[in-house]
């Protein structure tokens, strides 16, 4: 899992401190551009493409990013739901193997619930992490248990219902923790950025003219798309946050389960 700036900063943080960085780095280009125009008689036509191939590849960036995070977030979304169905049908497995097995096997999937919600609040996600792989071993050794003591087709369902629930979970921490945006992407961007806006700056430097008016909207319109990036590749650490009510309902049933005579 990468650490950094990009994964501690706020969101607020990272959008306000795109538009700071993005408004000193026009004005930069603005004074360069002001001093070039007094000393050479170079025209504003002469950047204006450079300035427009630059500002259309930070767009192209920020739309690719953006696409990236999307399809992430939305696969975040459907591993929990798949992982909350596939704890509920083996809850439900569960009651056809023999007791003992039967009450740890439920009593393990109940808890591992309830890790899969406290990490939500607690953000502690090692712990989390490592409580679960302690669940997915004691599971295992309760099925294989039930397996030995009676081996046939309807165990045969158990054992593969907690085989898929160690898998889905597997599959969740993989798109949760790994299936992140590098940060040396977001030390490109932030340059590209940087980059556009001090050719801008230079462009209205040689017309004399900040244009903060225009100049202004521009910077936040970008900084709110990268600060919205960010906080969609953040699975529960930001504003967009991945939904847990499968697992919420999947307690409940459990809850309701248990409490019929």
């Amino acid at each position: 899992m990468i650490t950094g700036w990009i994964t501690s900063a706020s969101i607020p943080g990272i959008f306000l401190g795109t538009v700071v960085l993005a408004l000193i780095a026009c004005e930069a280009g603005y004074l360069i551009g002001r001093r070039r125009a007094r000393l050479s008689k170079e025209t504003p036509d002469s950047i204006s493409a450079m300035v427009a191939g630059l500002l259309s590849m930070l767009a192209f960036i920020l739309a690719l990013i953006f696409s990236i995070t999307v399809s992430q977030f939305q696969t975040r979304n459907q591993n929990v739901v798949t992982e909350a169905a596939a704890v509920q049908s083996a809850y439900l497995l569960a009651d056809l193997v023999a007791t003992p097995q039967k009450l740890e096997m439920k009593r393990q999937l109940r808890r591992y619930i309830q890790v899969r919600l406290q990490v939500i609040q607690d953000r502690d996600l090692q712990t989390a992490l490592s409580q679960s792989h302690e669940i997915y071993q004691l599971l295992w050794v309760h099925a294989t248990a039930a397996a030995e003591n009676k081996p046939d087709d309807i165990t045969a369902m158990v054992v593969q219902s907690i085989i898929e629930v160690i898998s889905q979970g597997e599959q969740r921490k993989v798109a949760a923790v790994h299936s992140q945006i590098p940060e040396n992407v977001w030390y490109g961007l932030l340059v590209i950025t940087l980059l556009s806006m001090v050719m801008l700056g230079l462009q209205l430097g040689f017309y004399g003219k900040r244009r903060l008016v225009a100049v202004l909207p521009l910077n936040i319109a970008f900084a709110v798309l990268i600060a919205l990036v960010v906080d969609l590749d953040r699975p529960q650490r930001g504003f967009i946050t991945v939904s847990q009510q499968a697992m919420v309902d999947v307690q409940t049933i459990m809850g309701t389960i248990d409490a019929a005579p």
